[in-house]
């Protein structure tokens, strides 16, 4: 953990603020300075003697006190973080509307550090169109909003729109001040996540199981940690990264296309991506149907090899080729001699590999993985959450870009 920080908890006008008391409860004993801000509404649920108690600090949800201290500049101006649990289907419309009439509205507009909501609220209300809007709003001006939990709501109702668990949102927001050291601050880096599709007929395609849950992490952390991040994503079904830029694509063509262009001028490339090997030679332009006789068999050809081939542009010394190129290895057996294989191969600077199957790997929210370096090193990462994983890499990378270094093998964040 980082040196102790100066948070904001915010305090939206749900039933769910009397959980925002254990969330206060892990800030302050993991030693961070926590000011709450609720909204009036919330102060109905959860009363302002509670929240001083807890923070050791003035409770108001007015601008009017403390006029002196100017509060609606001066708590967003200061804060390292502001987190916003639970964040009401109100608040969420307040904020991306950019409205100011009371102490939270004007702290979140005022703030410059990270910004995380917590929604909760009804199903019908986190579905609703408007609702979804404000959300995609919100994360394209850079801010985090978690998505709810699923399970019972007020009343009877049961769906998505729970609070998420209060250790979740910290183990979340511990991960965001964690890496406000803004390593990658300044850089350019490009993430490919997901598993290509390669069309058999309009129907039908070969593919793979990869989520996209890992090279989504690599990406998140990677903008948390300051850098200016392209995500090429191959069908995938999450929720584009706040403050990312998301390129989707469907087939590895289509994948190599939009890498190399992504990749000029990049410092790191991180091709974190299940490309598919091969693809059907002539897939057929209308639905194959099934007859009594035998199918024809598929003629398959291969796929370019995208990250053989940056490597090779690089050692060519093209001027745009990135400067450090990480591979990943999915491997079910001889999984380190495979790996050091494809390092040598590929020509890589990092890759890592990881074990898929029994639990591990595709579609899994951990991972375990060895990292191999071009210089002989080896970094073990034991099973954990994919963010831990990802920040080791980009501890790695950080360590090898020009210009700068960075704490290698210091142990890796955990958001668990």
């Amino acid at each position: 953990m980082t040196a102790p920080a100066r948070v904001v908890l915010g305090v939206g006008g749900g039933i769910a603020a009397y959980k925002a008391c254990e969330l206060l409860r892990l800030f302050t004993e993991s030693g961070h300075d926590v000011r709450v801000v609720p909204t009036r509404d919330a102060l109905r649920f959860v009363g302002e003697p509670t929240w001083a108690a807890l923070s050791g600090h003035p409770v108001s949800a007015e601008v009017w006190d403390g006029v002196h201290e100017v509060p609606h500049v001066r708590i967003g101006k200061e804060a390292d973080l502001v987190v916003v649990a639970p964040a009401t289907a109100d608040l969420l419309a307040k904020a991306a509307g950019g409205f100011a009439g009371d102490l939270l509205t004007a702290t979140l507009l005022t703030a410059r550090c990270p910004v995380v909501f917590a929604p909760a609220m009804h199903t019908e209300m986190w579905e609703h169109p408007a609702t979804r809007a404000n959300v995609a709003t919100l994360r394209e001006r850079g801010a985090y909003v978690l998505d709810p939990a699923v399970g019972r709501l007020t009343g009877a109702d049961t769906g998505p729109g729970r609070l998420p668990d209060p250790e979740d949102i910290f183990a979340f927001c511990r991960r965001l001040l964690a890496a406000r050291r803004g390593d990658l601050a300044g850089r350019r880096v490009v993430v490919t996540a997901g598993g290509t599709r390669e069309p058999i007929d309009p129907v039908r395609f070969i593919g793979n199981r990869s989520s996209g849950l890992q090279g989504y992490a690599l990406a998140a952390t990677a903008a948390a940690r300051g850098a200016e991040v392209t995500l090429i994503a191959a069908n995938t079904a999450l929720a584009d990264p706040a403050g990312v830029k998301v390129i989707r694509v469907e087939t590895a063509l289509e994948m190599r296309e939009a890498v190399f262009e992504a990749a000029a001028h990049a410092d790191a490339v991180v091709m974190a991506a299940a490309v598919a090997d091969f693809r059907p030679a002539a897939p057929s332009e209308s639905k194959i149907k099934k007859t009594d006789a035998e199918p024809e068999p598929i003629r398959l050809v291969k796929n370019p090899d995208i990250l053989a081939e940056l490597c090779a542009r690089r050692r060519e010394g093209g001027a745009d080729a990135p400067g450090v190129i990480v591979g990943f290895a999915a491997e079910t057996d001889d999984v380190l001699a495979n790996g050091r294989a494809k390092l040598r191969r590929k020509g890589c600077d990092l890759l890592v590999v990881n074990q898929v199957g029994a639990g591990l790997g595709f579609g899994t929210p951990d991972n375990a993985a060895t990292v191999l370096g071009a210089d002989g090193s080896a970094v073990e990462v034991p099973r954990g959450p994919k963010e831990a994983l990802a920040d080791v890499v980009w501890d790695l990378v950080a360590a090898r870009l020009p210009g700068r270094t960075a704490e290698v093998g210091r142990p890796p964040v955990s958001a668990s």
